[in-house]
């Protein structure tokens, strides 16, 4: 049974930071590309960041940069998302995305409510 589950969320002031986790179980974890999304209310879902199954490659988006952090640990089967800086239009419902390139986004977990207060 394959299963992603985020935690970490939270309520959290301007300026502070947050890790996610995502932990992964029923497949093969270090084979699969981590992917971080958020939705906000009323808004599509967006890509965060992303680190690879080789060499751990990470990419963001530019509202990500220089803020967030990717990192995974194979052993642990977990994703992580180090938020710094957190700005109240970060506020969202946090997804982590497996996928195995070139197929698409393979599995998703529940999500993890963040809310960053001004």
């Amino acid at each position: 049974q394959v299963q992603l589950v985020e935690s970490g969320g939270g309520l959290v002031q301007a300026g502070g930071s947050l890790r996610l986790s995502c932990v992964a179980s029923g497949f093969t974890f270090d084979r699969y590309v981590m992917n971080w999304f958020r939705q906000a209310p009323g808004k599509e879902r967006e890509f965060v960041a992303r680190i690879g199954w080789i060499g751990g490659s990470t990419y963001y988006a530019d509202s990500a940069k220089g803020r967030f952090t990717i990192s995974r640990d194979d052993a642990k089967n977990t994703v992580y998302l180090q938020m710094n800086s957190l700005k109240p239009e970060d506020t969202a419902v946090y997804y982590c995305a497996a996928r195995r390139p070139p197929e698409g986004y393979a599995y998703w977990g529940q999500g993890t409510q963040v809310t960053v207060s001004s």
